[in-house]
């Protein structure tokens, strides 16, 4: 079983009284989302090998896969793609 996690965190980095700069979080909460996949350990394990071919750890294989292949996916079937950003949109 591997468990893939994304974290974003922003931190407020701005000075504070003292003149250092504060590592408080700012108010924008931190996003997390999970995605619990099972696999035949097989499949992991050649999915752990392409990952070391590609000079990555896994899940970062397999985040780049992921979004590859939604991206392919989506566009065939004229959707947005919700994790791009388009110059339009600002």
């Amino acid at each position: 079983m591997i468990w893939i996690s994304a974290r974003y965190t922003l931190i407020d980095m701005s000075a504070n009284k003292k003149g250092r700069a504060s590592s408080a979080k700012s108010s924008v909460p931190t996003k997390s989302e999970g995605v619990l996949l099972r696999l035949e350990p097989l499949e992991k394990k050649a999915f752990a090998d392409a990952a070391r071919v590609a000079g990555v750890p896994l899940a970062v294989w397999m985040r780049e896969r992921l979004r590859q292949n939604a991206t392919r996916e989506l566009e065939a079937a004229s959707r947005p793609i919700p994790f791009l950003r388009y110059d339009d949109e600002e």
